[in-house]
């Protein structure tokens, strides 16, 4: 059967089905088209039903085809999108018109798809439908129902203009506007001055205590700071050591095969002061263990290596925590203080005593292709935390951990209040984020000093208690607002939202009761859940409410075991294609015009 009499059964049999519709109706067999980033195109089993609720719809406006191939991304409930020859010209206009829209397309995914579709002209009757694509490409799928008998020369040569047009406008905002941190990458020059650990007389075997050796090295190559810097190699092996400083202008490379061994005897990790914005040790008042690798005031530090590893031998510290056997605080694996221009990437991560990676205070920071470990059992385990720390990108790293993978903090009631630096102007991309007994993803609840401008983008969050979780409590102060976390995929995940107005404890007495946290502007979207027992938890403050927390393209599986799906109260927001559909106090049409503003050309939604 050729082209012509197939699509003439497929009308007949879809005017049986929709017979109040217009015909003809575009379709096409199943042609893969394997991609490194896209999944392969295909064709689902035809269906017809109408009615906004059904998302297996025939489909005649722009809103509509949106919902329905928003619900078919990764879903295991996937919409069949059908559409009529006016329907798709209509549709077809309407999303060149629409320069929102547009912006949420790469540069790339628009070339992609723009030498796709004129593929699709030239395979008569051949195009593509039901295209499980990112969330970002969704407008394009319009274009890709054009029929080269459907229209005379002259017209296709005004989609082509069209389409190149789109494209050039796409090239201008993604090349201009985009300002996520991750973009703007730390050019650190190379080391003209390198030296081995093995020169400062380390011993490899795991049981040599290396602590000194580390220092005099890095006293040593102090002495390079005005030369261009210097770098401290670690070759293969298990270098044991107490907690080190490292100095400014320093690269410390470990090579494959090199581990740096945290030493299990606390009289090797110096005692050090609160930091400002706590007042006090986290866990226990008064001072708290210096971190394994430390640095202060310092500028220009790389830790790198091929992924050689840091391994924290957290296990003693953890018995130590559970039995209440600490005088002080757990340390870090690394943290730096007030420090600037700092590189994290090509390493592994095991084992932390509490955080592996704590920037506070700092400026430009950059954690790149790292892998993170702790067993689910690990006590409050935590894998990045920026804290009071502003131009951060967190890319391509896996994190898996005990508490929380990521959680961003800013200083601790009274004193996080008083010291006033927040955490700002933070990008996160590409990562893999796993939480045993917290968040994947968690902002606060320690946030006094104020939490905004957050990107989150490509996501893959997992197996944890929870997905993306926003916590405070009254007597915080502070605030998180300007958020915006998008194209997210969450799987067996126990709660997948929560913004929780009364989580923590306070340092002491001296907290204000009355200072109350705002937590506002909180935009989540294109996000796709499955095997999901809670949707939402946003229980807010009754003095202070939780206000424009914005929903969009979000489609969560719902398992057995939920009993209910959303859980709101003291909050208001608006959500748009959400499913399960969220508690009234989530469909607030008068947020509605605060979180299309966040959608305009010139907001940062449109740059991701």
């Amino acid at each position: 059967m050729g082209p012509t009499s197939s699509l003439s059964a497929l009308s007949t049999h879809m005017r049986s089905q929709c017979p109040k519709h217009p015909l003809p109706l575009f379709y096409s067999p199943s042609i893969p088209l394997p991609h490194p980033i896209f999944h392969p195109l295909s064709i689902l089993p035809l269906t017809c039903q109408t009615g906004s609720s059904s998302p297996n719809i025939l489909t005649k406006s722009t809103s509509q085809l949106n919902s329905c191939l928003k619900a078919n991304l990764k879903s295991t409930n996937p919409c069949h999108f059908i559409t009529s020859h006016h329907s798709y010209v209509s549709l077809t206009n309407q999303f060149l018109t629409n320069f929102v829209s547009l912006l949420s397309v790469s540069a790339y995914q628009l070339f992609f798809f723009t030498t796709l579709s004129f593929w699709s002209l030239l395979l008569r009757p051949l195009t593509y439908e039901d295209a499980k694509m990112p969330a970002s490409s969704f407008p394009f799928l319009a274009l890709l129902h054009y029929k080269i008998d459907m229209f005379s020369s002259f017209k296709l040569v005004g989609v082509a203009l069209l389409l190149l047009l789109a494209l050039c406008n796409a090239i201008k905002v993604n090349g201009e506007e985009s300002n996520g941190q991750c973009n703007h990458k730390l050019t650190l020059d190379p080391r003209p001055h390198s030296v081995s650990i093995l020169e400062f007389g380390a011993v490899g075997d795991g049981k040599t205590l290396n602590t000194i050796a580390f220092q005099n090295a890095i006293f040593y190559l102090k002495s390079f700071a005005d030369k261009g810097g210097a770098q401290l190699y670690v070759p293969p092996g298990r270098w044991l050591t107490g907690s080190f400083n490292l100095t400014s202008h320093l690269t410390l490379f470990l090579e494959k095969g090199a581990v740096i061994l945290g030493s299990q005897d606390p009289s090797h990790w110096d005692i050090v002061e609160p930091l400002p914005s706590y007042g006090r040790g986290i866990e226990l008042p008064g001072g708290r263990y210096r971190s394994l690798v430390n640095g202060y005031m310092l500028r220009d530090v790389v830790i790198t290596g091929d992924n050689g590893t840091i391994d924290g031998q957290g296990s003693v510290w953890w018995e130590w925590f559970m039995s209440h056997s600490l005088n002080y605080s757990r340390p870090q694996l690394v943290e730096f203080v007030s420090s600037d221009y700092i590189l994290v990437s090509n390493i592994t991560f095991l084992n932390a005593p509490a955080y592996n990676i704590h920037p506070v205070y700092c400026s430009n920071v950059h954690i790149h292709n790292i892998s993170v470990y702790a067993p689910p059992a690990s006590p409050f385990t935590v894998g990045i935390v920026p804290d009071s720390s502003d131009n951060v990108c967190i890319e391509d790293c896996s994190i898996s951990m005990g508490h929380d993978a990521i959680a961003l903090k800013s200083g601790w009631d009274e004193y996080g209040i008083t010291y006033g630096r927040p955490t700002t102007n933070v990008h996160i991309r590409r990562v893999n984020l796993q939480s045993s007994s917290g968040s994947s993803l968690a902002f606060g609840s320690e946030m006094s000093g104020g939490i905004s401008d957050v990107q989150v983008e490509q996501a893959h969050l997992y197996n944890s208690l929870s997905g993306i979780e926003f916590r405070t409590t009254r007597g915080r102060g502070g605030y998180i607002e300007d958020i915006i976390i998008s194209d997210v995929d969450l799987l067996n995940v126990h709660m997948a939202f929560g913004a929780i107005g009364h989580y923590g404890s306070h340092p002491d007495d001296k907290y204000d009761p009355d200072a109350f946290p705002v937590l506002q502007k909180i935009t989540l979207q294109n996000i796709i859940g499955t095997n999901i027992t809670v949707a939402g938890n946003f229980t807010g403050i009754r003095e202070s409410p939780f206000t424009s927390i914005c929903l969009s393209n979000i489609s969560l599986s719902i398992n057995s075991a939920s009993s209910t799906s959303w859980v709101c109260s003291y909050v208001s927001g608006f959500s748009e294609s959400v499913f399960p559909e969220p508690c009234p106090d989530l469909e607030n049409s008068n947020t509605s015009s605060s979180c299309v503003s966040l959608l305009k050309p010139n907001g940062r939604a449109a740059v991701l």
